[in-house]
């Protein structure tokens, strides 16, 4: 992804969609959760993502925010 920055990675799916809801888009930040876990067998991990240039924003705000648990 061209432009874009991992910032976060989870087998819980849930808690980046909350992330993302409720802390990135709250500031208007961009960010995508990549959700790479097998349908069938629910293995493996998903990942959010947010614009390089908010990337250390977003990275600071996930690391300090005590309300969502990562």
């Amino acid at each position: 992804m061209n432009g874009w920055k991992k910032i976060y990675e989870s087998t819980n799916p849930f808690k980046l969609e909350l992330a993302k809801a409720y802390l990135l888009d709250e500031h208007q930040i961009n960010a995508v959760v990549l959700n790479k876990r097998d349908s069938s067998y629910l293995i493996g991990k998903s990942e959010l993502y947010v614009h390089l240039q908010e990337a250390t924003l977003a990275q600071f705000m996930l690391e300090n925010e005590s309300g969502i648990d990562l």
